[in-house]
């Protein structure tokens, strides 16, 4: 006896069954759309960590091979958080702070503020007065005065 194997098509799933795509357009603050109440949505904390990380980055003139390498992690990774793409764990984000050689509390006051903003809530001191005034303590740490815009950009003061 003889067996012949029946050979299938292969299986397509309907196009309805696939996810729908990530909406285009919605970074950062001002661009976050509404909910189905009227209430804007609060933009995804990576999204915001990574557009202050590459803020700093740019302003430095530096590229991303430069900064992965005195971070120690790979450039495509370092890019995918600097879009938003990846979560970076605390140990990351202070290895890509210390690498950029920014305080790792200035980055996440950054992205704070950026975060009230788009909640429409008021930010209690603009970003530039309370990144400029050193808190208590830390010029004993030899930690630079640093600059951040409310959009997020970073710079030396």
């Amino acid at each position: 006896m003889t067996s012949t194997s029946v050979r299938r098509p292969p299986t397509r799933r309907p196009s309805s069954s696939r996810p729908p795509a990530a909406p285009t357009g919605y970074r950062g603050l001002s661009a976050s759309p509404p909910t189905t109440d009227g209430r804007r949505q609060v933009p995804l904390l990576r999204r915001e960590i990574g557009d202050v990380l590459r803020s700093a980055r740019q302003q430095q003139g530096r590229t991303l091979r430069e900064v992965s390498g005195a971070a120690r992690v790979s450039l495509g990774y370092l890019s995918e958080v600097e879009r938003g793409q990846k979560e970076a764990s605390s140990e990351l984000l202070s290895s890509i702070c210390d690498a950029l050689a920014v305080p790792m509390s200035t980055v996440l006051r950054a992205v704070s503020d950026r975060v009230a903003a788009a909640e429409g809530l008021p930010v209690p001191v603009p970003a530039t007065v309370a990144a400029t005034v050193p808190a208590a303590g830390v010029g004993d740490l030899g930690i630079p005065p640093v600059v951040i815009t409310r959009d997020g950009l970073v710079s030396a003061a």
